[in-house]
């Protein structure tokens, strides 16, 4: 499947590529998300005419991210859960957890934007998290769990 993207996908390509992607990844996650459109001759006239418009955008998400990744530079976010007598966590903390904590602090994070990429947290003790801010900014916060005898 052919496709034109109208923002830098990660791994893939950036605004304006042509890519040939397998069907599933281009109908279930490129066109509905809006990254991409099929490369025809009329979709590639309207990509042309509005250029200039997709960059000042992409220009945009990557100056917002930038600025997010300042922000969060030397974070550290210090969580409680109760453990276990064997020192596991009951339960887990996940993306959506810290993504909701650092949301909550005041800074703007997705839960897709967080990258665990060894699963979710299950031991207490010290991690480094990276977050995916946008496909060119990567930023890197502490997480400290602290575990608490139920």
């Amino acid at each position: 499947m052919e496709l034109i993207l109208l923002e830098k996908v990660q791994n893939l390509g950036g605004l304006g590529d042509r890519v040939n992607v397998k069907p599933g990844y281009g109908r279930n996650y490129l066109l509905p998300t809006g990254k991409a459109v099929p490369a025809t001759a009329d979709n590639l006239e309207a990509f042309e005419a509005r250029k200039a418009e997709l960059e000042q955008a992409e220009s945009e998400k990557l100056g917002a991210a930038q600025s997010r990744k300042d922000a969060l530079v030397d974070y550290t976010v210090e969580l409680s859960a109760n453990v276990s007598p064997e020192g596991r966590l009951y339960g887990s903390i996940g993306a959506r957890e810290l993504a909701e904590h650092l949301t909550d602090k005041g800074y703007a994070v997705a839960k897709s934007e967080v990258i665990l990429s060894e699963g979710p947290i299950r031991v207490p003790g010290e991690y480094d998290i990276p977050l995916q801010l946008h496909a060119d900014v990567e930023s890197i916060i502490k997480v400290i769990v602290i575990g608490v005898e139920a």
